[in-house]
This record gives structure tokens, sequence and C-alpha cells, in this order.
């Protein structure tokens, strides 16, 4: 006779088997290690908050207010920012109180200068207690507003010493005209600087039709002068392409998401310090400028380099 196993106990609806609970209904375990001190009271881990110098040019916002703009000056008090449209506000140095690229920062005043030689933007080692000379008749011409401005900031103090004044010519058109209307001489040089300087170009026809004894024409191969800014100073990878027949200004402005070429212009022009930040063709061009039009027939002066 064939015997019959036994049917397996199968459990009731609702209750547990006598095996143990179901791996679904096993406690969960949570890791508590280092949420709680020594004395048991929680341990709260903030997240830290860079410190940024508030340094000239520097673009921020005012987290409490949305406020943005550039840092215009600081001290260990207050910083105050202008933005695009020209107002100044002033803010209190508060921690964590500002964004910076769209992340928490607190603003701290910038670092005292080193003790020693003080050195001017361009390198040259700065005059102290300068009084600008009187202006000479040679003069410096430059394509636009821009290149005027980024000159001023990186050679300001080299041309107060030697008396230069640079100046925009708003484009290359009748440049022969112009040039011969200012009547260079030996005591008074001019030096052009001009953008997209390589062979073949308009630009490089023109300044061979102007070239002369007191008249120098150097210049850069950029498209435009923010293109001889290196591209980590204005936070980005590589300058756009922009298709030939295009502004630009404006089409670098529309890739990068800056708004209008006046705003492009805040940015490049307020994120540049020094000579650091600028590509060597364009502090060449400039630098030779500067040596052509303060060493004319009898005069011997030249900047503290």
């Amino acid at each position: 006779m064939t015997s019959r196993r036994p049917d397996p106990v199968r459990p009731v609806a609702g209750e547990r088997s006598r095996r143990g609970p179901a791996s679904d209904d096993a406690p969960r375990t949570h890791d508590y290690r280092g949420a709680f001190g020594a004395d048991g009271a929680r341990v709260v881990r903030r997240k830290e908050i860079p410190a940024v110098a508030a340094e000239r040019g520097t673009v921020v916002e005012d987290a409490a207010s949305g406020f943005c703009g550039a840092v215009v000056r600081a001290d260990v008090r207050e910083v105050t920012l202008e933005d695009r449209h020209g107002r100044h506000r002033v803010f209190p140095l508060r921690p964590a109180a500002f964004l910076v690229d769209g992340r928490p920062a607190t603003l701290v005043p910038p670092a005292a200068e080193p003790a020693g030689p003080r050195l001017s933007a361009s390198g040259s080692v700065k005059v102290a207690n300068l009084t600008a000379r009187t202006a000479r008749a040679s003069r410096i011409w430059v394509e636009g507003i821009h290149d005027a401005a980024l000159v001023e900031t990186v050679w300001g103090h080299d041309l107060r010493v030697e008396g230069i004044v640079v100046e925009p010519m708003h484009g290359m058109d009748d440049l022969a005209a112009v040039v011969a209307d200012f009547g260079p001489a030996a005591h008074r040089r001019l030096g052009i600087l001009v953008d997209h300087l390589v062979e073949g170009s308009k630009e490089t026809r023109a300044a061979h039709a102007v070239a002369g004894p007191d008249v120098l024409v150097t210049g850069h191969p950029y498209v435009d002068v923010w293109q001889a800014v290196k591209p980590s100073v204005v936070g980005i990878r590589a300058w756009p392409a922009v298709p030939r027949g295009n502004d630009w200004k404006t089409g670098v402005c529309a890739a990068l998401g800056w708004g209008e070429p006046a705003d492009g212009a805040r940015r490049v022009l307020g994120a540049v310090r020094s000579y650091r930040d600028l590509e060597t063709p364009l502090i060449g061009a400039v630098e030779r400028l500067i040596d052509f039009v303060t060493v004319a027939t009898g005069d011997s002066d030249t900047t503290a380099r």
C-alpha cells in the first residue's frame, strides 16, 4: 500500500507563516552613523559657502533683492554694485548674501596689494604720486570705444606717464583721408591699432596705404577686440563661431545668452584686470605703438617698463 505524504501546511489568510516573516515584511534598518554626536545631539552639516573676493568688475547678485551688477568698489563693510543701466546700490558684506554664477557666496574685501614695487596692469613699474604730463602731439588711434576702453584698462598708467592720448576712429573708412588731415610728422607721430589685421583683408590694404616713417599700423588677427580677451577670463571655453556677414558682437551675445552687445561689453571689459587676461598678439601690438609714439625725433622719453 502506497503511503501518501501529508499535504503541506498552508498559512491561513491574514496570518504569518510559521517559517517566519516574508522578505518584504522584514524590518527596515537605517544607518545613523555620524548623524548623532557623543552626547546624543543630532549633527547638523551645513553646506560650505565659498568666499569670493569683491574685485572690481566681478558680476554678483544680491540674493535678497535680486539686484545684479558688477562690483564698483568694496571695503570691509560694504560693496557697491552697478547694474547694466548704470544704477548703483550699496549692500553690506553679510555671509552668504550674494550669488556668483548662480551659486551662494560670501563676498570678502579684495586682498591687500603686496609690499614692494607696485606694478601697473600692463606689468610696468607703477610711478608713485603720478601727475599726468601734458599730452604730446602724437596720438594712438583705435577702431572703437571698446578697443579704447581695453587699452585704458591695461595701459592707462603708462599712457598717463607718457602723455599719450588714445582716440577711437569708429572704423577704417576713409583712413587715408583722416591720416592726411592729422598731418603726421617727426614730432607728431601716429600709431593705429587695427582689428583683423591679416593678409588679404581690407584692414591690411588700408594699413599699407597709410604706412610711413611717422605712421605705424599694428594689429591683431581677431575679428573683434573682444576675441583678444582669453575665453577663460569671461568664463567660456572658446569664442563662438559667427557666420561671415553677421555682426560679430551680436552673434556672440546670442550664442552665449549675454543679451545685447552693450551687456556683453560690460561683461568682457569688466573681466579684464591686466595684460595676463589678453592674447599675446594684442599685447605686442599695443606695446609697439606706445614705443613708436613716445620715441620721436629729438624726444628720448620712454615708459618705465
